[in-house]
This record gives C-alpha cells, sequence and structure tokens, in this order.
C-alpha cells in the first residue's frame, strides 16, 4: 500500500494517543468501537475509510502482518466523527473471522499491544459491498489513498 501520512488528526474522547484503551471497547467487555474524530482531512477528500490493526500481533497472513480488528468503509466525506458502537458505512471482515468491529484481546501472557485506528482520506466516495477483508479493501482503495494518519491506543489483558 503506498504510504501517505497526512497532517490529518485523529482522535477519540475515549483514550488518548499511546493510552490505555478502556475495557469496554475490547473483548473482555462490550466489545464495542469507542468514538474517533479528524479534522484537517487533504484537499478534495469525497471519502473516509477506517481500520483498527494490531501489529504486535505475532501472526504474518496474506503479504502482512499482525491482526486486524475494524474495517470500515463508505463513509462520505463529509464525515468528522464516528460516534462509539457506530452504525455508519459498510463493515469489513477482521481476523477474528466477523464482519464488523472486534476489539482488543491480546494472548494471554502477551503484554501490552498497540491498536492502531487509521483514517484514510479517499479522493471519491466508495460504495464497495460489505465482508470486505482488509487486503481486498485496500487493493480496492489504494489509487484513491490522498492520506492517511492514525491514533494509536495500547491494551494489555486484564484476565
Amino acid at each position: 500500500m503506498a504510504f501517505a501520512l497526512s497532517d490529518m488528526q485523529v482522535t477519540s474522547n475515549a483514550f488518548g494517543h499511546h493510552r490505555d484503551i478502556p475495557t469496554q471497547y475490547t473483548g473482555e467487555g462490550e466489545d464495542i468501537s469507542p468514538a474517533l474524530a479528524w479534522q484537517g482531512a487533504p484537499e478534495g477528500t469525497q471519502g473516509f475509510a477506517v481500520i483498527c490493526h494490531d501489529p504486535d500481533a505475532p501472526l504474518v497472513q496474506e503479504g502482512s502482518y499482525g491482526f486486524v480488528h475494524w474495517v470500515l468503509y463508505n463513509l462520505p466525506g463529509t464525515l468528522t466523527e464516528l460516534k462509539e458502537n457506530t452504525q455508519e458505512g459498510a463493515a469489513g471482515k477482521n481476523d477474528f473471522g466477523n464482519v464488523g468491529y472486534g476489539g482488543p484481546m491480546p494472548p494471554e501472557g502477551h503484554g501490552k499491544h498497540h491498536y492502531y485506528f487509521w483514517v484514510l482520506a479517499l479522493d471519491r466516495q466508495t460504495s464497495l459491498p460489505e465482508g470486505l477483508t482488509l487486503p481486498e479493501l485496500l487493493k480496492e482503495l489504494e489509487p484513491n489513498l490522498l492520506g492517511m494518519n492514525r491514533l494509536i491506543g495500547t491494551y494489555k489483558r486484564q484476565g
């Protein structure tokens, strides 16, 4: 994927950058998506996609590493936030094998993991079918990527 880090800022009212993700947003809690907000999208943005990925997971699959927790797309370019447990857009398939959000749940005894909540700004609005995997989505989006940035949260399994 083309790397196009931009000046866009991604935040959440649930946790700060490099701060702990509250349990309610994890597999040990309610397992709901946290609220996200962004500002400073590149000029010409017509659509967005959101990805949550854990690069600390000891997995290599489909030429990528880590574990995909959330794939969300078909978000309009006028959007600047997602509410907690959002129903916006079309949900893709996560690495749990489900469609939608699957919160942090590192293996027992594996320590603290980092979760990258990426917001991708696109030069067109998408209308892709629900259920795409991350590699399938990125293949569709890469030619239309204007910029991206992320919020990083951390989580260590409680139980």
